[in-house]
């Protein structure tokens, strides 16, 4: 069954990415087509960018990168929920990605993102930083903003739209990751 990984991309002290990530968590894990897994950044402590050589390398010196590596490698596909700070994605999650770089390729993603004006910079970020790391972002996208889906900029209220919003982007991710995985074998046959 195809593996999707929703990646919490906020370590900060009182994140709404907690609240967010659980509703993307309950919502996916009601579906049949595939299996969804949290993954919180603060279970991964990635100092920034240790390893001597880079990414495109692949031979990670610390033991806290082979952990990440294989933990990424083990999915399909992965939706990243991520905060909007200063226009882009937060620091942790852009560390998180720059750390590996096979264990990315031919893999879908979707995001959801959140801020005063939704995240969709942050995301629009996102797509970037996943095109150069060989990854496919699926059109949908689901943007919640502090202002209407946060009762007091603190707890998560999504409207009917946010909800659907979210089963299209996770039927995308879904149904490229499936599509994806001939790219993927062939890439590891390579290898």
């Amino acid at each position: 069954m195809t593996r999707i990984g929703i990646i919490l991309g906020s370590t900060r002290p009182n994140r709404n990415g907690e609240q967010v990530a659980t509703w993307v968590h309950d919502t996916a894990s009601r579906r049949t087509d595939a299996e969804f897994e949290l993954i919180d950044l603060r279970d991964h402590p990635l100092p920034h960018l240790d390893e001597p050589l880079g990414a495109k390398h692949g031979h990670y010196q610390h033991e806290h990168t082979r952990v990440w590596a294989a933990r990424i490698a083990s999915f399909a596909g992965f939706v990243m929920v991520t905060p909007e700070y200063n226009h882009s994605a937060s620091g942790v999650l852009k560390n998180a990605l720059d750390y590996l770089y096979a264990e990315w390729n031919n893999k879908a993603v979707g995001y959801v993102s959140y801020g005063v004006v939704g995240g969709a910079r942050a995301a629009e970020q996102l797509r970037l930083i996943c095109g150069a790391l060989q990854m496919a972002s699926v059109g949908q996208q689901v943007t919640l903003s502090l202002m209407t889906e946060f009762e007091h900029y603190a707890t998560l209220r999504p409207t009917d739209h946010s909800a659907t919003a979210l089963d299209a982007l996770l039927d995308q991710v879904v149904a490229w990751s499936a599509a994806l995985a001939p790219l993927r074998a062939a890439s590891q046959t390579a290898a």
